[in-house]
């Protein structure tokens, strides 16, 4: 199905963040991208979402549309830009998606906002830095400016160049990348207080190992407890592992949409 897309700028703490939007009806649905992606990156997974309701994807701080602005790259700021643009666009309480880096911010915004979020949707994130592959903590450590030489010969750059305000930042961006990518955090205790449901969304070949994904579904109350042959003890978040994916392949996953749509679409009686 074919979905007009509308664009804009919505004021942030940031200065401004863009945003496309397609679909209508719903409880909004918020998407937000991994590190150096696009909106455009997530397209086809907003298509099929926006079936059954408005799809608003999002540019962070010093990605695609989004200029970058005099601010390190932190989580929480990010997770203000997006409670920003709800209150921009007059949206009281939204559905949020994030993968990846846009999936700390999610995370971020739910627990700092809780009111302002009716599900959450983390996609291929830790909620403490220790949930990390061992070998990958080591590689993000060595992730700094340099690393944007590297990159200028990957694709992820060139859909980041295609869209830039001022592509003459990217080494900025890469650098700030590389800051937060290096500091500590664990956001354990907060988000066993969360009150909404949230679907966790690993690879079976992710950089997040699947005891740390067990952990995380712990503190959501999943895996504690078995359901009850009637499914009353059932937790309202969900965990899936999907097969044959690693980190940076899991949101292309064509059954993501599918599970997305569902987890969303059962709170639709209940709120």
């Amino acid at each position: 199905m074919d979905h007009p897309v509308e664009t804009g700028n919505a004021a942030v703490g940031a200065g401004t963040l863009y945003w496309e939007a397609r679909g209508r009806g719903g409880t909004p649905l918020i998407v937000a991208h991994g590190g150096f992606g696009t909106a455009g990156g997530l397209a086809p997974l907003c298509v099929r979402l926006a079936v059954h309701r408005r799809v608003i994807a999002i540019e962070l701080q010093g990605h695609g549309h989004t200029p970058d602005s005099d601010r390190p790259l932190r989580h929480e700021t990010l997770a203000e830009d997006i409670v920003g643009l709800l209150d921009g666009l007059g949206i009281a309480r939204a559905d949020l998606w994030g993968y990846s880096f846009g999936g700390g911010a999610c995370l971020r915004a739910a627990i700092q906002h809780p009111g302002r979020v009716r599900r959450l949707v983390v996609v291929s994130f830790p909620c403490r830095r220790g949930g990390w592959l061992p070998d990958v903590a080591v590689q993000m450590e060595r992730f700094d400016a340099g690393s944007a030489d590297m990159l200028r010969q990957t694709p992820l750059y060139a859909a980041w160049r295609e869209f830039a305000p001022d592509p003459a930042a990217f080494d900025r961006v890469v650098a700030k990348m590389g800051d937060l990518l290096t500091r500590p955090y664990d956001w354990s205790e907060p988000v066993r207080t969360l009150p909404m449901p949230v679907m966790l969304v690993f690879a079976d070949a992710d950089s997040i190992g699947p005891a740390h994904a067990a952990e995380f579904f712990g503190l959501l109350g999943g895996g504690l407890r078995d359901a009850g042959w009637d499914a009353a003890q059932r937790p309202a978040s969900r965990l899936a592992i999907l097969p044959g994916r690693t980190h940076y392949d899991v949101w292309a996953a064509p059954e993501l949409a599918e599970l997305t749509d569902a987890f969303l679409s059962a709170a639709l009686a209940g709120g």
